[in-house]
């Protein structure tokens, strides 16, 4: 198969980007609207799917794995060359040294790219809306975390993170499925579920998520918390919605009740044992932030993930949040009673790829931001963007040519 090279105008080919998630991949070029595929973050291994996105096993056994699914983002679904295009990758503040370091290593050594670029998911979000400060929440498949940016810096002493997201849903999905509802075939009606199938794949249990449930109102979401923790059967639980039949497969139809559609999300914003949801995730946040930063902050709420394009989640949060903010502990701290939601340009789920993809798109700046495969040659390693003491290799900017100010303080690594 030929490779495609026809992206480039002239002078330097445009960047790839990628951005690695625990579900899902979205990769493509810098400059373009949205990525050009969106796949499952996984590669198949004797018939069974493998997730690349894992941080408990060992470093060859990664290795392994990012080589093949890599080589699947270039040549199946990019066709292009990759010695000929720097990469920006877009990472999470949380994302664990060993992991990184075993992509660069990929990327460096097998593909042999020119040079590499880790971008925060937070920071690159803020791109797509040209504001220097706010507060993003990402809540994505295996955690929602919390990162205010302010002036372009991310603000890591102020980040809050709880693991809530897809992964929890789709678990909870899972048990009352099993627990509630019946499966019809064409030889009997009303069987449970585990008489007809042992366990419920991942692909069914999202396409089910997305397709039947939603987040409910402020006022209904408390009714159906009430309902669920009360031991001694006096609140009244809210009427569902009409019951879904969800087809398994061509002889099977799923019976999905109604009572479940809407509870099931509800796990995001109950309280734990420390008075911790997603709501109180940005307003913890806020709290740790520096007094004279908050108005800002609170004004200027970013939310991207996944998750987040539940039907009625972003209205279900703000609601929260205002709720929270008349509780002393947040009233006393929190002045401000103005809250924003930002509507960016992009899906939440390819937000941060958006501002990955115009961040790559700056020719000049990528360039002096970047990791260049002689330099890793050299040192072996790639500092890290938020690391003080490890600067980023020496790269003259061009002439009579400067970094904008929000890219020149985000990747700053001057004391």
């Amino acid at each position: 198969m030929p490779l495609f090279e026809g992206l480039g105008t002239g002078g330097e080919k445009t960047a790839v980007v990628i951005d690695l998630g625990t579900a899902y991949t979205k990769c493509g070029f810098a400059g373009e609207s949205g990525p050009r595929c969106i796949i499952p973050s996984e590669i198949q291994r004797t018939g069974q799917a493998v997730k690349v996105v894992q941080h408990n096993i060992n470093t060859e056994e990664l290795y392994s794995n990012l080589k093949e699914f890599i080589h699947m983002l270039y040549f199946r679904h990019l066709l292009v060359n990759p010695r000929d295009r720097r990469v920006v990758i877009i990472e999470s503040v949380l994302c664990p040294s060993h992991f990184r370091d075993t992509l660069t290593r990929v990327l460096f050594k097998h593909f042999e790219v020119p040079s590499v670029l880790f971008a925060p998911s937070h920071l690159m979000a803020l791109l797509t809306l040209g504001i220097d400060s706010a507060l993003v929440l990402d809540c994505g498949y295996t955690e929602t975390l919390a990162l205010p940016v302010y002036e372009g810096i991310p603000v890591l002493s102020a980040w809050e993170a709880l693991p809530l997201g897809g992964k929890v849903i789709h678990k909870e999905l899972e048990s009352l499925l099993i627990e509630q509802c019946t499966v019809d075939t064409d030889s009997s009606t009303g069987q449970s579920l585990p008489s007809v199938m042992g366990s419920i794949p991942e692909e069914i249990l999202e396409d089910i998520k997305v397709r039947t449930c939603f987040v409910s109102d402020l006022q209904r979401g408390l009714q159906i918390q009430q309902a669920k923790f009360n031991l001694e059967g006096t609140a009244q639980r809210p009427a569902p919605p009409p019951d879904v039949d969800y087809p398994l497969d061509g002889e099977k139809i799923l019976h999905i009740k109604g009572a479940l559609r809407d509870s099931v999300i509800e796990m995001l914003f109950e309280q734990d044992n420390e008075e911790k949801s997603v709501a109180t995730l940005i307003l913890d946040s806020l709290v740790k932030c520096p007094i004279d930063t908050r108005k800002a902050l609170s004004e200027n709420l970013v939310v991207i993930g996944g998750t987040a394009m539940l039907p009625g989640f972003l209205h279900r949060i703000l609601a929260e949040m205002r709720a929270l903010l008349e509780r002393p502990k947040y009233r006393q701290a929190l002045s401000t009673k103005t809250l924003r939601l930002h509507s960016p340009p992009a899906k939440p789920n390819c937000t941060a790829w958006l501002g990955g993809a115009i961040f790559g798109a700056l020719q000049d700046i990528l360039g002096s931001r970047s990791v260049s495969r002689e330099y890793y040659s050299q040192t072996g390693r790639i500092p890290d963007w938020c690391c003080l003491t490890s600067p980023p290799p020496e790269i003259i900017y061009h002439a009579g040519k400067t970094p904008p100010p929000l890219m020149k303080r985000a990747f700053s690594t001057e004391k």
